[in-house]
């Protein structure tokens, strides 16, 4: 039992603690520049819809006033056996720079942005979500950093609106410490994931993807890797949200992208060895330790519980667990006690974890993963 509470905790350990620190201390000793260039390529917003409804008129209208060179930019929209208007309202902005492909059949985003991509005339792909708000200048700070030929894809920023407390809090306070840790990894190198809702990525590099592929934004920048080029962020280039106020609003979406991870590594597991994907070891500590922590977290308890009668100090840790459980229940009795750090840490924590556990189940359950 001891040696099953100290593998888990030096895994938890790691996997929250001692990875971000070695990737924030190689983004500081050893930083690897991007050698930004001015350049204005020819570029083509990839949006897959489904039932989006006026979201994606105003979605359409926002990337249209993007600053950036009018012929050189335009948008592909691939509706997606969409049953409220959605085609119509994109058509209906009538613009000349917007190509609206519209499909019958309920097929999945990865089967949209395939076809979305084939018709693309730009040699930059601008890949965004519906939901999000962009400034005028993100399109023009994305690609200067494919000014620098060893630049492949270039991924944007996340931020939230609106964050009142409670659960929408907890959200925000993973976001930024997630945020952290992939802004050292795209300054020391390249980033295992990218901001789904905003990236921009060579069209050459673009792979096809499987059908029913959930984690495009995971599986494009690794590809992009494996090719020899780096994928970094810009933090200046800011997609705005607003977080999901309450934890049943964000369970689905979460179960379903963590799940993803599961069937990642089934699709590409070339993602598991270590020469094939030269991110390797940030794919394993970034990704596949938190998939890991529930089940880590539940080891050690465990074994504090069964060491706690005969050592002081695993009866500590067991103290230490449920004080933090206590906490936790704490906040969602009391929204003052919800605002404090810790605890909006803390509910982030333990909902990732149910999440985390949830999602092998949803995997193994063979669900039809990749519908909206």
């Amino acid at each position: 039992m001891s040696v099953v509470f100290w593998l888990g905790a030096g895994l938890l350990l790691f996997a929250f603690a001692g990875y971000p620190a070695w990737v924030l201390a190689q983004a500081r000793l050893r930083p690897r520049p991007v050698a930004l260039a001015d350049v204005t390529p020819a570029v083509t917003a990839i949006l897959a819809v489904h039932d989006a409804g006026d979201a994606v008129r105003d979605k359409l209208l926002n990337l249209l006033a993007l600053d950036y060179p009018e012929c050189l930019f335009d948008i592909v929209v691939a509706c997606d056996g969409c049953t409220d208007g959605t085609a119509d309202a994109c058509r209906s902005i009538g613009s000349d720079r917007i190509t609206v492909l519209e499909f019958d059949t309920r097929r999945g985003k990865s089967a949209c942005l395939n076809d979305a991509v084939a018709r693309a005339r730009g040699e930059v792909l601008l890949m965004v979500d519906v939901r999000q708000v962009l400034d005028p200048a993100t399109l023009r700070l994305l690609v200067r950093n494919l000014g620098d030929p060893g630049v492949g894809a270039v991924s944007g920023r996340l931020a939230f609106r609106d964050v009142d407390g409670g659960f929408a809090a907890s959200v925000d306070a993973y976001w930024r410490y997630e945020s952290l840790v992939r802004a050292a990894e795209g300054r020391s190198g390249s980033v295992v994931g990218v901001t789904g809702a905003l990236y921009a990525v060579r069209r050459r590099l673009f792979p096809r993807l499987s059908d029913g592929t959930v984690l495009d934004d995971v599986l494009v920048p690794m590809a992009v890797a494996k090719s020899g080029h780096r994928v970094v962020i810009e933090p200046a280039a800011i997609a705005w949200d607003r977080p999901s106020q309450d934890a049943r609003a964000e369970r689905a979406r979460k179960v379903r992208t963590l799940a993803g991870n599961y069937q990642l590594v089934r699709i590409a597991p070339w993602l598991l060895l270590p020469g094939t994907n030269p991110l390797w070891f940030r794919f394993v500590s970034h990704k596949l330790l938190r998939l890991a922590a529930p089940w880590l977290t539940l080891a050690v308890g465990v074994s504090a519980l069964a060491l706690a009668p005969r050592d002081g100090f695993y009866a500590a840790c067991l103290a230490a667990l449920l004080g933090c459980l206590g906490a936790v229940l704490a906040g969602k009795c009391s929204p003052a006690v919800a605002r404090l750090l810790p605890v909006r840490l803390l509910t982030a924590y333990w909902h990732m974890n149910a999440y985390a556990a949830r999602a092998l189940f949803a995997f193994a359950s063979r669900r039809r993963l990749h519908l909206w």
